[in-house]
């Protein structure tokens, strides 16, 4: 099934999972008699649950028809162990300039992306030598940026020269700093509407910044 967010690799691996051409693999008794081998690749998080007994599948769970105790006691645990590893291996945003975002990040400066709120609804990026912060990812509604529509969208708060700033905001694909400081931060989509190319640039810019 897709999920919202990416898996995170260093993560998987300290998890406990492995890897073989790409796919991740983590095998779990989550109760007497059952094996529950998960996989993880990109947004994708699948767990297959076998029965040791009778070594064979068990989908009975899967079916919401299916009721009864027993039934319930597996659903339930299948679902404790599937949602350990979305909160604990997955990086909790959906956008691909997101993840191509965080990517840039490792790979320049070596920062990983903090969780800083319990509904990984917001990351933060920051430099090792001050401390600051240099991106704040967050999801908010489009009319709160004065777009059209309700639909939540993934965006990137980054540093300015607040000189510089006024000629960066156009309304359409900047926007001054949503929840920071509107004088030295501006925000920016993940939605495609820029290319990574320049999402780099304005992140390396507010990498200088926060020296």
């Amino acid at each position: 099934m897709k999920v919202r967010g990416f898996a995170n690799e260093e993560k998987l691996r300290a998890y406990g999972f492995s890897e073989e051409d790409g796919i991740w693999t983590y095998h779990v008794r989550p109760l007497e008699g059952f094996e529950l081998i998960i996989r993880a690749h990109g947004d994708e998080l699948s767990g297959e649950l076998f029965d040791t007994d009778l070594h064979e599948p068990y989908t009975l769970h899967l079916v919401e028809e299916a009721t009864g105790e027993f039934v319930g006691r597996v659903r339930e645990a299948y679902l404790r162990e599937m949602e350990a590893v979305l909160r604990a291996c997955f990086d909790g945003f959906g956008e691909p300039m997101t993840k191509a975002l965080f990517e840039a990040a490792r790979r320049k400066y070596g920062d990983e992306p903090e969780y800083l709120w319990e509904d990984h609804d917001g990351a933060v990026l920051r430099r090792k030598d001050t401390g600051k912060w240099y991106a704040v990812v967050l999801t908010v509604e489009r009319y709160k940026l004065g777009l059209e529509g309700k639909e939540k969208v993934e965006i990137v708060d980054v540093r300015a020269d607040p000189v510089a700033l006024p000629d960066l905001v156009d309304g359409v694909k900047v926007f001054r700093g949503w929840h920071m400081n509107k004088k030295h931060w501006i925000t920016l989509l993940l939605d495609g509407t820029l290319p990574i190319e320049t999402l780099e640039e304005f992140l390396a810019e507010s990498y200088l910044l926060a020296k």
